[in-house]
């Protein structure tokens, strides 16, 4: 499983639509709308790359009140439970 991060600039009077119609996207795992200089955070979970571009170029970007659009795949997932669990290994 791939999982990808969308940093979304959506129009300010749309963002709960836009939010919404991302998040009804196959692929989509959960949106966040958020303060600071992105307005939506959609995190993907895919099978292989192409479905990454699938769902961002001919998706995301295709749906009223998204103005642009940053990718970024994730490499690895870390966690505070998954430290914890190293930590304790032969306790």
């Amino acid at each position: 499983m791939i999982h990808a991060i969308v940093l979304i600039h959506a129009d300010a009077h749309r963002i709960p639509e836009t939010a919404q119609a991302v998040a009804d996207l196959a692929g989509v795992d959960k949106v966040y709308s958020c303060a600071g200089d992105i307005d939506l955070i959609a995190l993907l979970r895919v099978r292989d790359h192409e479905e990454i571009a699938e769902v961002v170029t001919r998706g995301i970007n295709k749906l009223e009140g998204v103005a642009k659009t940053a990718t970024h795949i994730a490499f690895q997932s870390y966690s505070s439970a998954d430290v914890e669990a190293g930590f304790s290994i032969g306790e």
